[in-house]
């Protein structure tokens, strides 16, 4: 269990209501209102110590111990006396300001003590790729004859061994991070060898001064060069997080959460009867649940078979090895793997020995259509929008899926889009998810066609739409049949249909897994195909409209003049 502490300050005898007390600085002028026993108080009990020198030592004693306080309701009349600090906002559940004890004039703080905020982190095995022995694996690779490995086996078979043979090599050169080494991976990462000496040579003095062998100045100097030497280091640290943000974005906005002081948690849910769902295992069923119901209906394949476009039919794909390899350089090393355990850093440490034998799978894939099992399955991981945290509409499923199909779906975007170029039946007010257009591109455009009926005179109405579960919601029908007209290559289009088909979620809610629901409808929020599909399903909305129509991936705004009401109806 990972160490933490838990302060409570309750004054030993209160002061009179007439005699000041010192802590009463520490309420604030500026009032953030509080609801308690029918009276609004002021909660924020730090920002007037700026003016009161003792107040601001009592801060910096805080700050210096990495504590925060919790307690957000009045104590004592107005003001926040009895203070609550811990080292992890976590540890303290259903806290409860109210009624006294005795004849005291401050109000009782209860509260519960979570002792198990680190169960899943302790209990995750993950790599330690510090440890990691790159070299090594590299060699174990490229000793592998894949060309003989894969003698007769079809694809998904060819998958399976390649997953599982470099699960194993892995497994032999990264060493994982075990039991011991979770009280190394909750130092702060400021904590440097030195600053840990200047903190140990602060704390001898505290014992010399206590035992008289030094005066109090002399442990005080010590005190102000370590407060100084940490600030420094926190500073340095959040500097270099700054700088590094574009490449390793995950680090920075790690810490920036580990700062909030409200974390975006998921629930309690409540259910359509009203019952609350609390557990983390209750959660992420009710929430697969949800997620499966807004799913459409599964229809048969609405294309004509017998229909060929461009001639592409008997066209074979051929992905190279230096497109694979391409691609595999370019994984995000910090990003979490998908259900095959197939982590992006190592594919991407192993780009060049890797890239063959994936290029053959890829190849065999799409040209039979055939779609391993691990490539059609997800772990969702559920995102907080807004609105209230119980209701699980409010929540958006960001599916995380194999990083080797990822990408297998980077090389078939290319080629979708060369395709579709080719044919000219790109959707032209499109701006959402396409190369050199954005927000603002979005706005520009829609911008100067509305001033323009302005500054001629005219009266304009404008209409924003938006589709409800857009992405969830897509027919998988409906879709192969757009598809199908737009000169798409038709293997492309043909694995497109069967990775859509027969796909599974499950939801993955701080270490626990929902039981797996089948996916009937909609393109995979996460996922690289997921985006493109969408625009090609909905390429041909607004294309009769006379009026101005721009679109933001599902996001559409429709305008025009409005001069006279058979105006406003025609639009």
């Amino acid at each position: 269990m990972k160490h933490f502490s838990v302060f409570t300050m309750v004054p030993y005898s209160p002061p009179s209501p007439s005699r000041s007390h010192p802590s009463s600085a520490l309420t604030t002028p500026t009032p953030r209102k509080f609801e308690n026993k029918n009276k609004h108080f002021i909660s924020d009990w730090r920002t007037s110590a700026s003016n009161n020198n003792r107040a601001q030592i009592f801060l910096d004693a805080i700050a210096d111990g990495f504590l925060q306080q919790v307690v957000a309701e009045p104590t004592r009349g107005d003001a926040i006396l009895d203070l609550v600090l811990v080292s992890n906002e976590d540890l303290i559940e259903e806290m409860v300001v109210g009624d006294n004890l005795g004849s005291s004039d401050h109000e009782l703080i209860q509260f519960k003590l979570n002792g198990r905020i680190n169960k899943n982190k302790s209990a995750t095995r993950v790599f330690d790729f510090k440890r990691a022995d790159f070299q090594k694996l590299r060699k174990l690779v490229r000793e592998v004859d894949w060309t003989e490995e894969f003698m007769g086996l079809k694809v998904e078979e060819a998958w399976d061994y390649f997953k599982l043979k470099l699960q194993k090599l892995s497994e032999a050169c990264i060493p994982r991070k075990g039991k011991k080494f979770i009280g190394r991976s909750c130092r702060p990462s400021w904590m440097s060898k030195h600053l840990r000496e200047v903190i140990k040579k602060k704390q001898k003095a505290y014992r010399e001064w206590k035992k008289g062998g030094i005066s109090k100045e002399s442990y005080l100097i010590e005190v102000r060069i370590c407060r100084d030497k940490v600030r420094q280091a926190k500073s340095q640290v959040e500097l270099d997080l700054a700088k590094g943000i574009k490449t390793n974005s995950k680090r920075f906005y790690s810490h920036i959460n580990r700062k909030k002081t409200k974390k975006e948690e998921v629930g309690p849910l409540k259910t359509e009867d009203g019952v609350e769902v609390k557990d983390n295992l209750g959660m992420a069923q009710y929430l697969n649940k949800y997620f499966a119901s807004v799913f459409n209906k599964t229809k048969e394949d609405l294309r004509d078979n017998g229909s060929m476009i461009n001639g592409n039919e008997d066209m074979e794909v051929d992905i190279t090895i230096s497109e694979v390899e391409a691609k595999l350089k370019q994984l995000n090393g910090t990003k979490s793997g998908g259900p095959d355990n197939l982590h992006p850093r190592i594919l991407k440490e192993l780009a060049q020995e890797i890239a063959s034998p994936l290029a053959r799978i890829f190849n065999e894939s799409v040209n039979s259509g055939v779609v391993p099992y691990d490539w059609r399955i997800a772990n969702i991981v559920p995102i907080f929008k807004k609105g209230k945290k119980s209701d699980p509409s409010n929540y958006r499923p960001v599916s995380l899926t194999s990083v080797v199909c990822k990408v297998l779906e980077k090389i078939l975007k290319e080629k979708v889009v060369k395709d579709i170029e080719v044919s000219g039946k790109w959707d032209k007010i499109q701006h959402g998810f396409t190369k050199g257009r954005s927000c603002q591109t979005n706005l520009i455009s829609f911008f100067e066609r509305v001033t323009d009926f302005l500054d001629k005179g005219n009266a304009v109405d404008l209409i924003y739409l938006d589709f409800s579960k857009a992405f969830d919601t897509v027919p998988h029908g409906e879709l192969l049949v757009k598809l199908d007209k737009m000169g798409i290559n038709r293997k492309i289009e043909r694995w497109i249909g069967n990775w859509l088909k027969g796909r599974l979620q499950r939801v993955l809610l701080k270490g626990e897994l929902s039981s797996w629901r089948e996916v009937t409808s909609g393109v995979p929020q996460g996922s690289v195909l997921g985006p493109i599909l969408f625009n090609l399903f909905i390429t041909d909305l607004g294309t009769k409209s006379g009026n101005v129509l721009i679109k933001f991936a599902d996001d559409t705004k429709l305008g025009g003049i409005a001069n006279l009401e058979k105006d406003r109806d025609t639009l």
